[in-house]
This record gives structure tokens, sequence and C-alpha cells, in this order.
């Protein structure tokens, strides 16, 4: 695959330095770059706790659409 991307100049400046510097060609500097990005990300997290995900209820408590016909149906919106 072929990826082309606007650079800001101080950046090429600093990547293609780097790559003189190391020795090694610019397209290996950018994927190693890439690499470490990619390989360092966090995985994604739960907002939520495990106490909370693990929660199972209580067996005697009424299902909650038990009561749903209960409530009363939501008001026509008035159009004029």
């Amino acid at each position: 695959m072929q990826i082309t991307i606007n650079l800001p100049p101080d950046l090429e400046q600093d990547l293609m330095r780097q790559a003189a510097q190391s020795n090694v060609p610019l397209q290996t500097l950018i994927l190693q770059a890439l690499r470490r990005t990619i390989q360092t990300l966090p995985s994604p997290i739960s907002q939520w706790s495990e106490i909370i995900l693990s929660y199972e209820g209580t067996p005697d408590f009424l299902p909650f659409e038990s009561s749903r016909d209960e409530l009363l149906p939501p008001p026509d919106p008035e159009l004029f």
C-alpha cells in the first residue's frame, strides 16, 4: 500500500536528519515509528468497574418490562 502525507517542513527536516544519523532509509525510519506507535497504543479500557460488569441483579426483583403496561403513553405533540 502506498500512502502520501504532507509533512510540515520542520518535521520533514527532523525525519531526514534522524534517518541520516541512524544510517537508515527515511521510509524505514517512518515505518519503525509507526510500528512503535501502534504497539504502544493503550488497549480499550472499559469505563465500568468489574463489580458493575459482573452484577447479575436480584433474582426476586420484578423485571423492568413487567411494569411497562402501567406507563402512560407520551402525549401527542402539538403541531400548530
